[in-house]
């Protein structure tokens, strides 16, 4: 069984509702996941926008040390560092921490890459840490990874 994450707000490659966005609520979408690799003892997320206009994309959401028990996020996780399954989130690009929703300038569709890992190990970062710090501690620790794809347009 392979590592799997989807949504019941949106399908891969489909809208992601207003709801979601700096023009709606802004609040992170329901996400759920299934094929954690028994060996696992951590999951990672990470929300990215490679199409944004500045160097490296747009970072919207970074939560690691997921216990690997948890089977998805309810929507509206609350913008904290600690959450209470133990979870830490990091910074967004924004600098904040917790869930941004997308906010692109007006033109073409952005790709949101919504990315699941499972590690082998917990990640030893803070809620100081962002995309890049956590992409370094990842690495070499993958047993999996899932991705989806949700679209938004100004």
């Amino acid at each position: 069984m392979s590592l799997v994450i989807s949504s019941l707000a949106f399908e891969d490659g489909e809208d992601i509702p207003a709801r979601y966005t700096a023009d709606g609520q802004n609040v992170s979408p329901p996400l759920a996941w299934s094929g954690v690799p028994p060996k696992a003892s951590s999951l990672a997320l990470v929300v990215h926008d490679p199409d944004a206009p500045r160097p490296g994309g747009f970072t919207h959401w970074v939560i690691f040390n997921l216990p690997t028990d948890v089977r998805g996020l309810s929507e509206g996780v609350l913008r904290r560092e600690r959450l209470e399954n133990g979870a830490t989130q990091g910074k967004n690009d924004g600098g904040s921490v917790g869930y941004m929703g997308p906010s692109p300038p007006p033109g073409k569709h952005h790709h949101y890459h919504f990315m699941l890992y499972a590690l082998d190990q917990p990640l030893k970062l803070t809620g100081r840490d962002g995309r890049y710090q956590l992409l370094d501690t990842l690495k070499g620790h993958v047993l999996a990874e899932a991705e989806l794809v949700g679209l938004y347009q100004r």
